[in-house]
């Protein structure tokens, strides 16, 4: 059997990697958060669109888990841990509180995207601290910035008011 010793886990600047942490724990959180919260969104909306809603929170459900999953393999991919436990995320994270039980499809998307927007101001943070420390990290959370945007869009679309023409 081969022994690898003195192997570093990562390449990366220990001072980059921990800067890295920093700011992408943060977006996990609120990712995280906001996958719970949109399971929960999606079992209990009713009313107008429910099917199109319905669906959609499902959609949404599935981007902000896997994106989540693309910052936390930054993170472990640079030799540091990450900590997104349900005890963790619970104490941690910045987006709202989602309302129990049942609600009109309108009281459902405002809260959902209310959580989406609390998520985007943690995305943009690590967007602008990544800049200069790391680009590649700053990309991954470009990408979910650009996600969280077009998942909000589609959500707001359903309780625009109506333009005139």
């Amino acid at each position: 059997m081969t022994q690898v010793t003195s192997v570093p886990r990562t390449s990366a600047d220990p001072d980059v990697t921990s800067g890295v942490a920093q700011f992408l724990g943060p977006v996990v959180t609120d990712l995280t958060a906001l996958s719970v919260d949109g399971k929960q969104a999606h079992w209990h909306v009713r009313g107008d669109n429910f099917q199109a809603v319905h669906e959609l929170l499902d959609t949404i459900v599935d981007h902000a888990r896997t994106y989540a999953d693309m910052a936390a393999e930054r993170v472990v991919a640079l030799g540091l841990p990450i900590d997104a436990r349900v005890q963790t995320v619970a104490s941690k994270a910045t987006t709202p509180k989602l309302k129990p039980g049942f609600q009109h499809t309108d009281a459902m998307i405002t809260q959902v995207i209310a959580g989406i927007d609390a998520t985007l101001i943690t995305v943009r943070t690590a967007v602008d601290e990544l800049d200069k420390l790391d680009p590649v990290s700053q990309d991954v959370v470009i990408e979910i910035a650009r996600a969280l945007e077009k998942d909000r869009w589609f959500l707001f679309a359903h309780v625009a008011p109506k333009s005139r023409s």
